[in-house]
This record gives C-alpha cells, sequence and structure tokens, in this order.
C-alpha cells in the first residue's frame, strides 16, 4: 500500500494549534473544577491509596519539584513552547509528529498561562495541581499533577520515541543501514569494477565506455561456430596467400 503524502506546513500548523488548544482547554477546565470544589490541601479518595485528589498550588516543575525556582521554569516553558512554534511552521510535515507536539505544546501552555495568569502573580504563578498517585514514587514522596503535566510527560516519551524508530520531521522514515549502503554503492560497485546495476544509465554509460565486440570482423556466417584448429588457421593463411599473389600476377599482367 503506498504511503500517505506528507503534510504541507499549514496543515500540520492546523493540527498541532487545534490538538494544543483542545489540551489548554482541557487543563484550564479541570483546574476550575478543582479550586471550585476541592479543599486546598486535603486528600479526597478516588480510588482507594491508588488514586486521590489533593488539591495545591505549585511554585515548582510537573510533580511539585524544583519549588522556589517559579520564573526559571516560566522562561523554560516560555522557550519550549516557542521552539514547537517554530518547528510547526517550518519543518513539520509528519502526521504523528503533529500529534504528539500539538499535544504537547497544549501541555506546557497550560502551566505556562498559570505562571503567567494565576497567584502571587506574573511571572511567578503557581500551577494549580490536583491529582495524587502516592504510588508513583514508591509512596517516598507525593505525586501531585495536572492534565498539563501528563501531555508534557507523556508528549516527551513520544518525542523520544519518534527519534528513535527514524520518523522526520518532514515526513519521511530514516532506516539505519541506508546511509552505510548508499556511501559504498558508486556506479561502478563497491570494488568499483562492476556494471551499474540494470545496465546503462542516463547519461550514456555505454557510448562514454563502450566494451568490445568480440564479433567483430567476422563474417556473419561464421558467427558462433568453433574456433579453428592451429593446422586449419596454417591452411587458410596459405589459401589466401596463393590468393593475394594471384591477385598482384594478375595486376600487373
Amino acid at each position: 500500500m503506498a504511503s500517505r503524502p506528507p503534510l504541507r506546513h499549514s496543515a500540520a500548523g492546523i493540527t498541532i494549534a487545534v490538538l494544543a488548544i483542545v489540551v489548554l482547554a482541557a487543563d484550564q477546565f479541570t483546574k476550575h473544577l478543582a479550586l471550585t470544589n476541592l479543599p486546598l490541601e486535603q486528600p479526597v479518595p478516588v480510588w482507594g491509596e491508588f488514586l486521590q485528589f489533593y488539591l495545591v498550588k505549585n511554585p515548582g516543575a510537573a510533580f511539585s519539584l524544583g519549588e522556589g525556582f517559579t520564573w526559571i521554569f516560566t522562561i523554560a516553558l516560555a522557550v519550549v513552547a516557542g521552539v514547537i512554534v517554530w518547528f510547526a511552521i517550518t519543518r513539520v510535515q509528519s502526521r504523528l509528529w503533529a500529534v504528539v507536539l500539538g499535544l504537547l505544546l497544549g501541555g506546557v501552555l497550560g502551566n505556562l498561562t498559570d505562571r503567567l495568569f494565576r497567584e502571587p502573580g506574573f511571572p511567578v504563578g503557581h500551577v494549580v495541581d490536583f491529582i495524587n498517585t502516592p504510588w508513583m514514587w514508591f509512596w517516598m514522596s507525593p505525586a501531585i499533577y495536572n492534565v498539563a503535566d501528563i501531555f508534557i510527560v507523556t508528549m516527551m516519551i513520544g518525542v523520544a520515541l519518534l527519534v528513535i524508530v527514524g520518523v522526520q520531521m518532514d515526513g519521511k522514515r530514516h532506516h539505519h543501514g541506508e546511509t552505510e549502503a548508499s556511501a559504498d554503492e558508486t556506479i561502478l560497485g563497491a570494488a568499483g569494477d562492476e556494471f551499474p546495476p540494470g545496465g546503462g544509465v542516463a547519461g550514456g554509460f555505454d557510448s562514454e565506455f563502450p566494451v568490445a565486440d568480440p564479433n567483430a570482423g567476422v563474417p556473419r556466417d561464421e558467427i558462433g561456430l568453433p574456433p579453428l584448429s592451429e593446422a586449419e588457421q596454417e591452411a587458410v593463411a596459405r589459401e589466401a596467400d596463393r590468393i593475394a599473389d594471384e591477385e598482384a600476377r594478375r595486376h600487373n599482367s
């Protein structure tokens, strides 16, 4: 089955933008529900110890890491968002890359929105976290996060997988070993003494490098006959000399 052609840059950009808006909206809506319905810093069991709601306002990064460096995370989120937008405009034509980067951008914008517009103020706002899975760090430290964090972490894994399997942003797939094979293969083969695959090549390979015709000078009715023995060759040579002598005498007379 023929592969689908790559996306146009405009189509890839639209895909990324739509997915980012959907994730951003879902993230902000769930944070709104958490702020209006959950008590601050009190566990609300959902599925025993496996899943809880626990509302906190996090100055750190995903999963409450790096508290005390809020402004650094704001800059980092802005840079990541800018890089994704630049890729969307200039590079991305792969459907997989468009989906992964769109969902990643949505997660980044979800937390960046908190950094810019929530208390205590621009650009050090605290991110609203409310999903708690105590088992994630083997009960050593609570893992509290939000919808944006989920998309950031999972889509970063998605980016790594796309790189590993060789899916390029332009929609092509790079297979390991192709580069090495093409580097060894030349018009005359790896050893330099082979005829190019499929015969002559465009540009007149046969005319530029002619091959001697083994039947050149052989009468058509003798092509394919077995070669003469040495005695037969001498007899032919004597007969040729005799004919030549007769022609010379006839010419002189």
